[in-house]
């Protein structure tokens, strides 16, 4: 995130307080060693690096009543009605807290509720309408895969094209969420259209090539794609990107694929996560299968 001086709000913090670039080094060695997320860490300097821009100082140097009127201030904020930002920070903090052993102060922050909303599907005819919207091949065949293989955006963008398998129809997810690799089935007609966009796209190592610095996509733009693709359809939904995934999750109960098997497919952790769509339906066991076949019916030559 660049702010209108060129510089990005890591950047500013380290400027205005040198003390925060030791900061940042810590929790980026915590999170190797602890082999966390590195989207995770980003947002979470990214917060504590805004939050000393707001103090000019680091957050064990202000008082805990300034605290709770800044992040009031933030709750209230009527551009982020989701809370989003307050609570990022939030968790920014807490974690910041605890990296330095200041246990109490991470506790005194306010307690968060999780979210217990249920989450958007999409049907089949708004998932045909979707990907049909796409007018560049790379925008369809991007959507589509998401779909297919109920990735995180994350996992997309950490493609490469050796990690797909046209011949034995699969999908190495490597080293996702929770450091787990798992292999993923690839749906006949997803292995039809990857073999066009090779073809007429040429990547270069990573599947989906983009404008970062190591050549490969942004999970920005995958959201970009997403909502301005939504725009050419008549779909009225409160969706986004990750609405694909759920929308695979969601369909393969649908048609019979079992909670454990879900779990290792979804690449989930704990399989009370992957429970919450056993409100869809019934899980007969059958054979692990994408979605997208059954969404075009699908055969194979």
């Amino acid at each position: 995130m660049r702010r209108k001086s060129g510089f990005t709000i890591v950047e500013q913090a380290i400027a205005l307080v040198p003390e925060f670039k030791k900061v940042t080094k810590r929790m980026e060695e915590q999170v190797v060693l602890r082999g966390q997320s590195i989207s995770t860490l980003s947002n979470y300097i990214r917060r504590i690096a805004a939050f000393v821009v707001h103090f000019g100082k680091l957050p064990e140097q202000i008082e805990p009543d300034e605290i709770n009127t800044f992040l009031v201030a933030l709750a209230r904020d009527p551009r982020s009605p989701s809370r989003s930002t307050f609570k990022h920070m939030v968790y920014g903090l807490r974690y910041y807290y605890r990296l330095l052993g200041m246990n109490k102060n991470a506790i005194a922050l306010p307690s968060l509720k999780g979210d217990t909303k249920l989450p958007v599907i999409l049907n089949r005819a708004e998932l045909k309408e979707l990907f049909a919207a796409p007018a560049l091949l790379k925008q369809r065949i991007v959507l589509a895969l998401i779909y297919s293989a109920g990735l995180r955006g994350q996992e997309v963008i950490n493609l490469k094209i050796s990690d797909v398998d046209l011949e034995r129809k699969t999908l190495h997810i490597r080293q996702s969420k929770y450091k787990k690799d798992r292999v993923v089935p690839l749906a006949e007609a997803m292995a039809v259209g990857l073999r066009r966009y090779l073809a007429a796209e040429n990547p270069h190592v990573w599947l989906f090539n983009g404008k970062e610095a190591d050549g490969r996509y942004s999970v920005r733009g995958l959201s970009w794609v997403m909502r301005e693709n939504l725009k050419k359809t008549s779909i009225t939904k409160s969706v986004n990107l990750h609405s694909l995934r759920y929308s695979y999750a969601t369909h393969l109960l649908e048609q019979g694929v079992n909670i454990v098997t879900l779990k290792e497919l979804l690449g989930h952790a704990d399989i009370t996560t992957t429970m919450i769509y056993l409100h869809v339906a019934q899980c007969d066991l059958v054979k692990a299968h994408s979605p997208l076949d059954r969404l075009y019916n699908y055969t194979s030559a």
